[in-house]
């Protein structure tokens, strides 16, 4: 973990629920916390909730893995949040995305022959939403069309969980 994380990180045998522990390993390969769970701990009730949020982004959303992913790694990459994107990178590329795409994303505006149709309209989604907060209208028909209500609306809230991600890791520079 960086050695300049501004507030001091749980470390193993300080004192935590157990279940909280169990339920955050739980989402960890390995079962290893790593550096967001190690501040997060220093708020138990901020860390049950975040975990359990978190969770259902990662495992119950009815979106495609893929494109939760590609999601995550454009916040990260709007936000200059490095840690979010070490994290993802690989799950992105396990999800079956592409290092091409991931290395795209990278771009202050993708516009990428490799991208299909319904990876542009998340892309789209991602930039108008942690840039400007407001998305436009036609943004969300597009996606609505693509992908139908229930997952534009997992779309959305997958974009807002990882703003709230990266900007807790920026701010604390885990």
């Amino acid at each position: 973990m960086n050695s300049s994380v501004r507030v001091t990180p749980w470390k193993d045998g300080d004192a935590a629920p157990e279940a909280l522990l169990a339920g955050m390993r739980a989402r960890r390969p390995n079962g290893e916390l790593i550096g967001i769970d190690r501040v997060l701990l220093r708020s138990f009730p901020l860390a049950a909730g975040w975990n359990e949020l978190l969770r259902r982004v990662r495992a119950d959303f009815s979106l495609e893995l893929e494109y939760r992913e590609l999601i995550m790694l454009r916040v990260a990459v709007l936000n200059g949040a490095s840690f979010e994107w070490n994290v993802h990178y690989p799950a992105y590329l396990e999800a079956g995305g592409t290092r091409e795409k991931a290395e795209a994303l990278k771009s202050a505006h993708v516009e990428h022959p490799a991208f299909d149709d319904r990876e542009i309209a998340l892309i789209k989604l991602t930039d108008q939403s942690t840039r400007n907060v407001v998305v436009e209208a036609a943004t969300i028909e597009e996606l609505k069309e693509r992908f139908g209500e229930s997952k534009t609306v997992e779309a959305v809230a997958t974009v807002a969980a990882y703003n709230m991600v990266s900007r807790f890791l920026v701010a604390l520079a885990v």
